[in-house]
């Protein structure tokens, strides 16, 4: 029996990284999981025995198509993990007007989207569970404090924090509770494109950049994409049926 048996899951951004690592662990504790991203993830989804689609986040409609193929396909919804978003390294005096709005689109708007359309299918399962429903929302030890060449991806990941302590409040009188998951460098593809940015940016090679950002994480490497996965099942779950509003950070002691 695991903690999530009977509960139906949403990952965006589930092709890869965290995402991916997410859905693999909400279904290993009992959920029925539905991964989407701009390619729909069938392969993930044939391994997890869930269901897989396509989907734009930035797109409104396709925020509705999803949650009607969902009440068609699987039931409803009692987890959603607004997980997709984008990693910008940039100055910035360097950093567009495109830029900047492509980035909002995906980590802030598509965030918005999603947990507005989601609210009426979670709403409906709510009294299922001692804890209610869940929504976790992927921001950053970036969304906490900032980081040179990062701007653009702070405001972003900051938007996402305060988001989620907004919906916390406003939507507990239907039992859904809002948190948001911090985490610090992840080894994900994002996460060595990080590394990758940085290394450019100092003129120094990728095994350099790597030994100092691991060393800025106080546990001394960096993180596993399960280390977030488990965050993810723990807020999503009735073992945190008190904790909305709340920001769990996974950074191996960054922001200390």
């Amino acid at each position: 029996m695991g903690d999530l048996d009977g509960r139906i899951a949403l990952v965006t951004g589930a092709s890869r990284g965290l995402g991916a690592a997410a859905a693999r662990a909400l279904a290993a504790a009992g959920a029925k999981v539905a991964v989407t991203d701009l390619t729909a993830p069938e392969d993930l989804a044939a391994e997890i025995g869930g269901l897989a689609r396509a989907q734009d986040v930035t797109s409104e409609a396709d925020w509705a198509a999803t949650m009607d193929w969902l009440r068609a396909e699987a039931g409803g919804l009692d987890i959603l993990v607004n997980n997709a978003g984008l990693w910008l390294f940039k100055p910035i005096t360097e950093t567009t007007l495109d830029d900047w709005r492509r980035l909002h689109a995906v980590n802030v708007e598509g965030v918005f989207l999603g947990t507005r359309a989601a609210v009426p299918l979670l709403a409906e399962r709510a009294h299922k569970w001692r804890g209610g429903t869940a929504v976790v929302n992927l921001s950053s030890v970036a969304g906490i404090e900032g980081a040179a060449g990062a701007t653009c991806y702070n405001s972003t990941k900051g938007a996402v924090r305060l988001f989620t302590k907004g919906c916390a409040k406003e939507l507990a009188a239907a039992r859904i509770r809002v948190n948001s998951v911090h985490p610090g460098v992840i080894d994900t593809d994002m996460g060595r494109a990080l590394i990758d940015d940085f290394a450019v940016a100092q003129g120094v090679g990728d095994n350099e950049v790597l030994a100092n950002v691991s060393a800025m994480h106080p546990l001394g490497h960096l993180g596993e994409p399960q280390n977030v996965a488990d965050a993810v099942v723990f807020l999503a779950s009735d073992r945190a049926a008190f904790t909305t509003g709340s920001e769990l950070v996974v950074d191996g002691g960054l922001s200390a």
